[in-house]
C-alpha cells in the first residue's frame, strides 16, 4: 500500500525554508512560549519557517481558487478565512507551537490578520460536566460542546463578519461567564485543541470538515508523560499557589507527592485520552511533526496531495 506521506528528516525539511526570512527575535519568542517551553530560534528557523512558507503558498493558492470560483459564478469572492487545525496531546507543546506559527504567519504581507482560538473554550462548564458525571473525563470528546464549536466554525467559514467564542480559564479550571473571544474575518484562523481531528460514528459533520490544513504535534508517550510531570511541578510553584486556582490543594505537595499525583492523573485521564482518542487521529492530519525528548522536531511528514 503506497505511503500517504512524504517524510523529511530535520535537515531535509530545514532546506525547504528557501529564502524565508526569520522575522522573530529572542524577545518575541520569550513572550510566545508556555510553561517549560524550550523552543529556540534555531528550531524556528529549521522547522517553523519552512512550514510558514508552505502555508503561505497554500493560502495564496486557496485565495486564487476563491477568485476563480467567483469569476465563474459572476459574484464577488467573499472574505473567508483559511482555517488551520492543530491537534495533539496535553503537554506536547501545541499551544506554544500554535502561538509561534500565528506570529510567523501574521508577518507575511498577504495575510497580516491571523487569529488563534483554542477549543478549551468549548468545554462544557464544570456544573454541566458534574451533572453528566464527566469531570474525570474532561478533555475527552464527550466533554465538549461540539454543536457550539461546529456552529462557530460554520459561521467563520460562511464569512460572518463577527463571530464569538467562549473563554476558558486554566486557573479556575472552568469557562469564564460573560467573557468571549471575538473573531472578525481574519485572513487565517488557527484552531488548537486535543480532539480537533476527531470523528464520531453518530455525526455527519466534523470539526475537521472546516479545516483547509491540519497539523498533528506528535511525540512518544513516555516523553509526553515526562513533560506533563515537569509541567505539573512548575505549576505547583506558580499557578497552583493562586488562591483562585482550582488546584490550590496541590500547591503544598512535596516533590514525591507531586510526581506521584501527576503520574496518577496521567495514567487515569490524559494518557488514556491520548491512546483512545487523540493518537488515532494522527493519520488524518495534513502534516505531522514528531518531537524528540528534548522537544526538538526530528521528523516531518507531509500528506501527499
Amino acid at each position: 500500500m503506497p505511503d500517504r506521506y512524504l517524510r523529511f528528516d530535520r535537515d531535509d525539511w530545514a532546506v525547504l525554508r528557501a529564502a524565508t526570512p526569520l522575522t522573530l527575535r529572542e524577545r518575541d519568542l520569550a513572550g510566545l512560549q508556555g510553561i517549560n517551553g524550550r523552543i529556540d530560534l534555531d528550531e524556528v528557523a529549521a522547522i517553523y519557517l519552512p512550514l510558514s512558507r508552505l502555508l503561505n503558498l497554500y493560502v495564496s493558492a486557496t485565495m486564487d481558487l476563491h477568485k476563480v470560483s467567483a469569476t465563474f459564478l459572476g459574484t464577488i469572492a467573499p472574505k473567508v478565512p483559511y482555517v488551520i487545525g492543530v491537534a495533539g496531546s496535553v503537554a506536547v507543546g501545541k499551544s506554544t507551537f500554535a502561538r509561534i506559527l500565528q506570529a510567523l504567519l501574521a508577518r507575511w504581507p498577504d495575510h497580516p490578520k491571523v487569529d488563534l482560538v483554542t477549543t478549551d473554550g468549548f468545554l462544557l462548564p464544570n456544573a454541566e460536566l458534574e451533572r453528566r458525571g464527566l469531570m474525570d473525563r474532561k478533555g475527552f470528546p464527550e466533554s465538549y460542546d461540539t454543536r457550539r464549536l461546529l456552529a462557530f466554525l460554520r459561521d467563520v467559514k460562511s464569512g460572518v463578519e463577527v463571530v464569538h467564542a467562549p473563554v476558558y480559564s486554566h486557573v479556575v479550571y472552568d469557562i469564564v461567564p460573560d467573557e468571549q473571544v471575538t473573531v472578525r474575518q481574519p485572513d487565517i484562523l488557527i484552531l488548537e485543541g486535543l480532539n480537533v481531528l476527531q470523528v464520531g460514528v453518530d455525526r455527519s459533520e466534523f470539526v475537521s470538515d472546516y479545516f483547509d490544513f491540519s497539523i498533528y504535534v506528535d511525540a512518544d508517550e513516555s516523553d509526553i508523560e515526562t513533560w506533563y510531570v515537569d509541567r505539573f511541578l512548575t505549576l505547583r510553584e506558580s499557578v497552583f499557589k493562586d488562591p483562585r486556582s482550582f488546584f490550590r490543594h496541590y500547591a503544598d505537595l512535596t516533590d514525591d507527592e507531586a510526581v506521584a499525583t501527576a503520574r496518577g492523573i496521567w495514567a487515569a485521564i490524559n494518557g488514556r485520552n491520548l491512546r483512545e482518542n487523540i493518537a488515532p487521529t494522527r493519520d488524518r492530519a495534513s502534516l505531522v511533526l514528531h518531537k524528540a525528548a528534548d522537544h526538538r522536531v526530528t521528523e516531518v511528514e507531509l500528506r501527499r496531495l
